[in-house]
């Protein structure tokens, strides 16, 4: 039995055991469900509410990318081809998120996508598990997302330094590193509930921000602003157009403008729906609140990215002297606030006091996440070690849900960090984008070959996919599209390496191409994995222990705005006494009951 073995000591028959019995029930019948019992098929606990679970599904989506990257892209490409570009990814993630949507609201499992790539694309159950059973498929999903989240908190604690020296440049890089490792602790190391909370909190200030950068776009683009310059449009007419001529000159220049807006902005600016997916083993009633979660992900694609694409268009023109200067490296101000496209605008209008209140919420939503990035990594590590995929002893969760070890596994990253302290901070920021680059977009490949194997497997074992609380649209053609567009933009986002040949570029953005199948390929090899075959696919797995947790609600399910006003009403308003109250569970071992939900 070695640290990387699924099955338990005493052994056990089923194929499909994961290794893990349900929690039992010990609350009298009629009464409220203990904390933790009969909500998930591990240690998780169920606790993050409707408000929680919305907040965090818009917030997680928007970074420092949409605020302060994105002016790369606009110098790059010019307002038009940036638009174009994010109207295009945002589609294509939409796409995406279909998929992922169907299968998370279904199976709300702990590790999210990665423990479902692992379960339906790779053989994990066809016959008794041994060690040379486990996923291979699961096990590069798993490894990369990991990898891929956990370098970001150091990649965000860097930039959270960078953005304070907006105000003096004398604040200590130790102490920053310090404060972050500190406050992440604090927050991950309780129950999911005070996390839900502070990004709860957090997430809302990136919500204030966007609509606030939104409200200065349209209010100096119509003349309200210390110049009196109704600029409107202007930005997009010649000079200096709509359209950048990148790298070559004429028509091929201002294709490679719009290809530089996909590869080097729209492509790892647009995200979203892995986050839900890793908190869905956490939420109440997942099979309402995390549905909910997942349909709002496409108007944010719309108002958010795409609208922040068109907002930046507008307020500032590509040949900007001061956004040039930030872009190719020859300004102070690179690589801080002052570097945002929308703070350069205020500046050159004369707007004096706005330019502080955005970088005040800059540093909350940066901050928020690092946190995000920390929770995500710790879960990701978790559903490795619960599919057999990590050392077994980080399987451990504490009597309040938090998976201790992996925690602190995770906590190790962000020291990182301190390598400003003897380094360019943004030397430090070019060294942690390189190694996690790729590894967003080949998430999102991963999340389309497992819909592919689960649609099939429905469809051999006539499974009625209508009878999900989720089913996707233009399925599965909408999966094949969203993978073939996923790969060509993998593959080619570092097509400048090429022209002319740079070996260190090319190193640098394809390093997590090349280690996401060498990953799949050893584990595959030495393991002697097989590709799941549609018959054998197990599509009961947790669904009875779901099952079993959703029919213990009597109440209604909580309304979001409700919520809301109790909340800024500090409970004067807004109470929903009767919603979410649950009563005695139902055995979970059991087929769980049919019913009808009007709400489907």
């Amino acid at each position: 039995m070695g640290w990387f073995d699924k099955s338990k000591k005493s052994g056990s028959a089923d194929p499909f055991d994961s290794g893990f019995e349900p929690p039992p029930y010990n609350g009298s019948e009629g009464g409220d469900v203990a904390v933790g019992e009969n909500e998930n098929a591990d240690g998780l606990h169920r606790r993050l509410k409707n408000r929680q679970i919305q907040l965090l599904a818009i917030g997680g989506s928007i970074g420092t990318a949409l605020f302060v990257s994105i002016g790369t892209g606009l110098q790059h490409a010019g307002p038009a081809n940036l638009l174009i570009a994010f109207i295009i990814q945002s589609c294509m993630l939409a796409l995406v998120n279909n998929c992922i949507a169907e299968m998370t609201v279904t199976y709300p499992v702990s590790g999210g996508f990665v423990r479902l790539a692992g379960k339906w694309v790779d053989d994990a159950f066809a016959r008794p598990r041994t060690p040379s059973n486990i996923s291979g498929k699961g096990f590069m999903a798993g490894w990369n997302f990991f990898f891929y989240e956990a370098f970001l908190i150091p990649f965000e604690i860097t930039a959270l330094h960078t953005v304070l020296t907006f105000w003096r440049d004398d604040i200590p890089v130790w102490a920053v590193c310090i404060a972050c490792v500190i406050l992440y602790a604090a927050i991950n190391i309780l129950a999911v509930k005070a996390f839900g909370e502070a990004e709860f909190w957090l997430s809302g200030g990136k919500v204030i921000l966007i609509f606030m950068l939104f409200a200065f776009t349209f209010i100096t683009m119509v003349g309200g602003n210390p110049q009196n310059d109704v600029y409107g449009f202007r930005n997009w007419e010649d000079p200096p157009g709509a359209f950048r001529a990148y790298l070559d000159d004429g028509a091929l220049g201002r294709f490679e403008g719009f290809l530089a807006a996909l590869y080097g902005t729209a492509a790892f600016t647009v995200v979203g729906p892995e986050y839900i997916s890793m908190v869905a083993a956490e939420a109440m009633r997942p099979r309402k609140y995390i549905k909910t979660a997942f349909k709002t992900v496409y108007w944010r694609f719309g108002i958010f990215f795409i609208g922040g694409a068109l907002a930046v268009g507008i307020i500032l023109p590509w040949n900007d002297p001061t956004l040039d200067n930030v872009v190719n490296g020859s300004s102070d101000a690179s690589g801080t606030a002052a570097a945002s496209p929308y703070v350069i605008a205020m500046r050159n209008l004369n707007v004096q006091v706005f330019p502080h209140i955005v970088n005040a919420l800059l540093v909350t939503s940066i901050f928020s996440a690092g946190n995000t990035y920390t929770y995500c990594a710790t879960r990701t590590l978790y559903g490795l070690a619960l599919e057999g995929r990590a050392p077994k002893p980080l399987r451990f969760c504490t009597r309040n849900g938090v998976p201790l070890f992996c925690f602190v596994i995770t906590m190790i990253f962000p020291f990182l960090s301190f390598l400003q302290v003897g380094n360019d901070a943004a030397q430090v920021l070019t060294w942690l984008v390189n190694l996690v680059t790729a590894g967003g977009l080949i998430d999102y490949i991963i999340m389309c070959v497992t819909y592919i194997f689960f649609y099939r497997a429905c469809k051999v074992q006539g499974v009625d996919r209508n009878e999900f609380k989720y089913t996707g649209y233009f399925q599965p053609y909408g999966a094949w599209i969203a993978l073939i567009w996923l790969l060509h933009v993998v593959l080619c986002f570092g097509y400048t390496s090429f022209y002319p040949w740079n070996i260190n570029s090319f190193f640098s953005t394809y390093v997590m191409v090349g280690v996401a199948p060498i990953l799949f390929i050893f584990w595959k090899v030495i393991k002697r994995t097989k590709f799941v075959k549609p018959h054998e696919a197990d599509l009961v797995w947790d669904r009875p222990v779901i099952d079993a947790y959703e029919e213990t609600f009597y109440g209604p399910p909580s309304s979001f705005w409700k919520e809301m006003l109790n909340v800024f009403t500090f409970g004067l308003l807004g109470k929903q006494p009767e919603a979410d109250q649950r009563s005695a569970s139902i055995d979970a071992g059991a087929s769980s009951p049919s019913r009808t939900d009007p709400e489907k």
